[in-house]
């Protein structure tokens, strides 16, 4: 039989977050322990960053959009920032990392994805080997995400992912110069 004790601890830990601590605390008329509140404070932040990156991309989605011209729009640059995205939600899914730590990359996959896709459609006709990088992306990218590739390979990738987002940025700042 549990204690109301231990019943309390196990009601207390919602989205990973354990909060019997600080609230045990605070009944006591205490301010919490460092030891209980930088855990807290961590995952809250984990959590708001998650939250606030469901709308990183919204207002350029939006602007393509509503203007149905990606005039000025490097594909290139949205399709590298795709492959490092998932790369990284890759690294940290097979890691098993808490949501809170990573939740945001796969927000920010989805909207670059959905990037590239505006930019398909709005680059109308899009040239047949243009289609061979999303349907090569839709084949391995399952794998990647799966973390059924060589540990060696994985680590390889992961470690590569800054130089993945660099050069994304470079197609881009190319055809702004231009």
């Amino acid at each position: 039989k549990k204690s109301r004790k231990q019943l309390e601890e196990k009601t207390m830990d919602y989205l990973g977050i354990d909060l019997s601590c600080a609230i045990g605390s605070l009944r006591n008329g205490e301010f919490p322990a460092k030891d209980c509140l930088l855990p807290l404070i961590s995952k809250l932040l984990g959590y708001f960053l998650v939250a606030a990156s469901m709308t990183v991309k919204l207002p350029q989605i939006m602007k393509i959009v509503d203007n149905k011209s990606v005039k000025g729009l490097s594909v290139v640059a949205f399709e590298l920032e795709v492959i490092g995205y998932t790369i990284s939600l890759a690294y940290c899914l097979n890691k098993d990392l808490p949501f809170s730590a990573f939740g945001e990359l796969a927000f920010l996959l989805i909207q670059a994805l959905i990037l590239v896709a505006c930019i398909y459609y709005y680059s109308q006709p899009v040239p047949v080997t243009t289609w061979i990088r999303p349907l090569l992306y839709c084949a391995v990218a399952p794998t990647v995400l799966a973390g059924q590739i060589n540990p060696t390979l994985f680590e390889a990738l992961y470690a590569s992912q800054h130089a993945i987002f660099l050069f994304a940025r470079l197609p881009q700042i190319w055809k702004n110069f231009k």
